[in-house]
């Protein structure tokens, strides 16, 4: 296959999902970029700031890393690997604690033991640089400065017709795509990164499951992460398949009711 930029893959998955949003990538740098914009001046949460960049019409690149955590949501920290989880976090999203915010709870969880096995069983989080930056896949039109992933936000039909050109080409007819479970930013960043220590390594990411997120996220939309692995395999498969072969079949131009 011939080497794609990042910017031809997020064409090429825009032009499959029929994406109104514009495809991000994320990847780790040591500094920040020149003309980026902290996650924190946006929201102390990161995922909702990614959203909130993506929306616009002309999506700036945003970052988080050790140097601006001070307003960044605890959890968010932990889940991007800058800093270890809270003893407490198993009881916060589970049943609470006295000892712990006053016992407040998301009830996320059905018991701590539950919450924190859940987090073992994810193992390590490291992130791949100092920051993580998140932009839109149009700005890399050159060398590509280490994408680990492209991130998606589109409706059901388009998220449908994605993970079907997932599984286009894919082995496994069970595990390329899958649902874990975790905040928002573990469904945006963390698992298509590569940077727990035990998520698939080669699975797309379908969400998100974390129902705090929904006041900002809106009902009809859903997130997709990418490894750039299979993103540029998808890409270059695009016009082989479905998508461009039969067209009407993935986007109907008459429905019929059900």
């Amino acid at each position: 296959m011939n080497e794609m930029t990042i910017k031809e893959i997020g064409e090429k998955l825009a032009v499959a999902g029929r994406l109104l949003i514009k495809p991000l990538c994320v990847y780790g740098s040591k500094r920040p970029p020149d003309d980026g914009v902290p996650s924190t001046s946006i929201s102390s949460c990161v995922s909702r700031a990614i959203f909130s960049m993506a929306s616009r019409r002309e999506p700036f690149p945003l970052f988080i890393g050790k140097a601006n955590l001070s307003r960044c949501c605890g959890g968010g920290a932990a889940w991007l690997g800058f800093t270890r989880f809270a003893p407490h976090i198993k009881y916060f999203i589970s049943k609470g604690t006295k000892e712990f915010r006053d016992g407040a709870a998301e009830y996320l969880r059905a018991t701590p033991e539950i919450a924190e096995d859940n987090m073992r069983r994810i193992g390590r989080i490291t992130p791949p640089g100092d920051t993580i930056v998140v932009r839109s896949c149009s700005d890399l039109d050159g060398s590509d400065p280490g994408v680990r992933a492209i991130l998606c936000f589109a409706e059901p039909e388009q998220i449908r017709n994605l993970c079907s050109l997932v599984y286009f080409r894919a082995d496994d007819p069970f595990c390329s795509v899958i649902v874990p479970l975790g905040p928002s930013c573990a469904s945006f960043v963390t698992f298509a990164s590569g940077m727990a220590e035990n998520a698939p390594k080669d699975s797309v990411i379908l969400g998100p499951l974390d129902p705090t997120g929904n006041s900002w996220l809106p009902q009809s939309m859903m997130s997709i992460a990418i490894p750039l692995k299979i993103a540029k395999r998808m890409a270059h498969d695009v016009d082989s398949s479905f998508i461009m072969k039969r067209p009407d079949v993935a986007y109907p131009k008459r429905r019929s009711r059900p």
